[in-house]
């Protein structure tokens, strides 16, 4: 049954809905239409890139990727996010947002290879499905609706719509960011792309969170890393077959087109202090 939860009241979901009761299991029809209903809410409320070059590179890179995987059979969606802040983050169903603070970290066409691959792996790994599943379904709707609408004005909902939609749901251990770093190192090789820009983005980004950490807060709240990370993706890529990286794409003009372009469009809004999410807001 379902109640109006706007204003004070709040909506009963069941698991004949997309949105599922703690103990219900999540079929992948519902977790499509699941992952479909939220993006269809983030979309209206996040400032999203419509250009048409940036939106076909970022959805061809993401399909080159994503259809090398286990989950190739979804349509997977990708959209660009207009926000200078530094974040990314995956739906069920196979909806990645990629902020386009990222992209502008992202130096060469191998980084934000890595950086789609890794969200492309939570999807493969079912990571935001398994939230689903822990989550009593009331509190869930409840949840998503303070992050990804405008219905909860507090400062933390306003501020996960201004850096970059779902912080606070997409809040993934240490565990699942290794899982879905091994994923990407994987998915993107096989794709034809060196996976060495991974352990190369997570260094540069880690640099910038020492010396201007505004614009990357957001990005460490959703998705915890440190050293340790990179030092167990540059292991994992070591320990390949050298053979397995010879000739793999590591850049090429098409993506400094692509970034060039993307400088060229009208800037995304600033990051304000008030717009951060703690660690501590994170775990509320």
């Amino acid at each position: 049954m379902r109640r109006s939860w706007f204003g004070t009241s709040v909506r009963v979901l069941t698991c004949a809905t997309a949105f599922v009761v703690a103990g219900c299991e999540v079929s992948q029809d519902s977790e499509v239409q699941y992952g479909r209903q939220s993006a269809e809410q983030i979309n209206s409320q996040l400032a999203l890139v419509h250009d048409p070059i940036i939106t076909n590179y970022v959805r061809d890179l993401g399909l080159s990727i994503a259809r090398t995987t286990s989950r190739a059979d979804l349509d997977w969606q990708f959209f660009v996010v207009n926000s200078r802040e530094v974040n990314a983050f995956a739906l069920p169903g196979g909806f990645i947002y990629v902020n386009r603070g990222l992209i502008e970290r992202a130096q060469k066409l191998d980084e934000l290879a890595g950086a789609l691959g890794h969200e492309i792996g939570h999807v493969v790994r079912r990571r935001s499905v398994e939230q689903m599943e822990k989550r009593n379904g009331a509190n869930l709707a409840v949840g998503l609706g303070c992050t990804l609408t405008r219905l909860c004005n507090s400062d933390v909902a306003q501020a996960a719509l201004q850096v970059g939609g779902a912080a606070l749901f997409a809040r993934y251990s240490r565990t699942d960011e290794a899982e879905a770093d091994s994923e990407a190192v994987l998915n993107v090789i096989a794709a034809g792309v060196d996976p060495r820009g991974i352990p190369t983005l997570f260094e540069r980004l880690i640099e910038e969170r020492r010396s201007a950490p505004l614009r990357i807060a957001a990005f460490f709240a959703s998705h915890p890393l440190e050293e340790d990370r990179i030092v167990a993706t540059r292991r994992e890529i070591a320990a390949l077959d050298p053979r397995q990286l010879e000739g793999l794409r590591v850049d090429d003009p098409s993506y400094q087109a692509f970034r060039a372009h993307l400088a060229s469009l009208p800037a995304g809004p600033e990051p304000r202090p008030q717009d951060q999410i703690s660690p501590d807001q994170l775990r509320r």
